[in-house]
């Protein structure tokens, strides 16, 4: 069982990890956004079209309405702490729980 126990730990980790690291994605893709960059830019590019899906249905159940300001990053940002507050300490409470049996 703890194969499995430590399976579920790094699966954790990796996941509190890549959740991290798109989250700083989204806080400098809507950082660059307010300075009118250059759309041919591959770093860019990059960050559109990394950020772009889940920012769209974001928007698409949340529309901005008379506000004027995109909130998207916001939200997106909110439940990626989120999922790092409830689904990763939940699998490493599993994995602990798991190796005990």
């Amino acid at each position: 069982m703890f194969i499995l126990s430590n399976l579920i730990k790094a699966l954790a980790t990796i996941l509190d990890l890549a959740l991290t690291i798109y989250m700083w994605i989204i806080v400098i893709a809507a950082l660059i956004s307010w300075v009118n960059p250059d759309p041919y830019n591959p770093i860019v590019r990059f960050l559109y079209r990394a950020t772009e899906p889940v920012l769209r249905r974001i928007r698409r159940m949340i529309p901005v309405g008379g506000i004027g300001v995109d909130i998207s990053p916001m939200i997106a940002i909110l439940i990626i702490l989120f999922l790092q507050y409830f689904i990763v300490p939940t699998l490493v409470e599993l994995a602990y729980k798991i190796r005990t049996i």
